[in-house]
């Protein structure tokens, strides 16, 4: 018997290839950095130092760790070099390979429990894979920094940029007031961040390809305008996403970052570079399934973590959303504003990150996400 798929499995071309292999490496070098690392952490522990969390460095002395560290630095150089040869609209989801991956590898080395629904999201995040590498779009060869740039002054880009950055501000201003109680305050600002660091980085890439072809893109002050917009972009980005890990459970903070980077990025990368202009509709309905599935995967992942053992919990924590994650919220909020010791959802002590103006007869447990 033999099996075959219900479509073409077409890369697009030789440069969609190379983009689609490198972003696969990508997400498993990075994806294996993060369990050679713990393993060096765990053996720093082990061996009588202090440990990181404890604000110790003994894990400097490990070779496991400098080896999980290599193996990062290489993964995010092959992602940097994806977007040189590939669409965002396919390098980007395909960042879900390392939430893969990490889970499997975890469970196989580290004694790290994976639901069984967690196995269904690593599926559906595979076959979300399939479906969009199967449909990508075949970029338009671009041949200098001068035609990027004629791409990055559209006015739709333009007007983009100015919209990312206006609400970017704008949220940045509310921070001090809904940051620790509202996930997507942090998050938004990533997301929208980060979708330009993503068009500038391939920008770049796209630069260095044609310097090594031996067409010099490195003396044109173009480059350095992208330089610039990367640097305060990932600072940004960077920034943000550290608050929102400090703040939040972290498998809330991934999946949710991941659906909304995913979406901002792309919807950039289809602005400036045009990813879609000359796709059929059908391929990109193909496209748009694909995310929504491989964004559901990724949510039935996280979502079931720290799940007990079974399909009815599974999909409680699905279709509820994770206990564990809401009480490690309301760990982090403590008391909200207007909420005593004793109210629902509220617990003892001063809330994180100081006070707060106080206001009357406000419930705690509407406030906590």
């Amino acid at each position: 018997m033999t099996f075959s798929l219900p479509f073409k499995l077409d890369l697009g071309g030789n440069d969609n290839a190379k983009g689609v292999t490198l972003a696969l490496s990508s997400g498993l070098f990075i994806g294996a950095s993060f369990i050679i690392k713990k393993k060096g952490l765990q053996a720093a522990g082990n061996s009588g130092g202090q440990r990181a969390a404890d604000g110790g460095f003994a894990y400097l002395r490990e070779p496991l760790w400098w080896l999980g560290l290599i193996t990062m630095i290489g993964g995010e150089a092959a992602n940097f070099a994806a977007y040189a040869y590939a669409p965002a609209i396919v390098v980007t989801p395909l960042g879900a390979t390392t939430i893969i991956v990490t889970a499997l590898l975890a469970w196989c080395m580290l004694g790290e429990r994976l639901h069984e629904c967690g196995i269904l999201g690593c599926l559906m995040c595979v076959l979300g894979s399939v479906v969009l590498v199967s449909f990508a779009p075949e970029e338009g060869e671009l041949h200098s920094m001068e035609e990027i740039w004629a791409l990055a002054t559209q006015p739709q880009f333009l007007t983009y940029c100015a919209v990312v950055v206006a609400l970017s501000v704008l949220i940045s201003f509310r921070c001090g007031r809904y940051g620790e109680t509202n996930v997507l305050v942090y998050i938004s600002i990533c997301s929208l961040m980060g979708s330009l660091s993503v068009v500038s980085c391939k920008a770049l890439g796209i630069a260095l390809k044609l310097t090594f072809k031996g067409h010099n893109q490195l003396a044109k002050r173009e480059t350095y305008v992208f330089v610039f917009a990367v640097v305060v972009c990932i600072a940004t980005q960077m920034n943000y996403l550290n608050k929102a890990l400090d703040t939040f459970n972290t498998a809330m903070v991934s999946s949710i970052y991941y659906v909304f980077f995913t979406v901002c990025t792309i919807s950039a990368s289809t602005i400036m570079y045009k990813d879609w202009e000359n796709l059929p509709a059908h391929a990109i309905g193909a496209q748009l399934a694909s995310l929504l599935v491989l964004m559901l995967g990724v949510y039935v992942l996280q979502a079931t973590k720290d799940t007990k053992p079974g399909c009815a919990a599974g999909r409680t924590a699905i279709l509820v959303g994770s206990v564990a994650s809401t009480k490690e919220v309301a760990e982090y909020v403590h008391l909200l504003p207007g909420c005593k010791p004793g109210d629902e959802g509220g617990t003892e002590g001063p809330r994180r990150g100081g006070g707060g103006d106080e206001s009357d007869g406000s419930s705690c447990e509407s406030d906590v996400v």
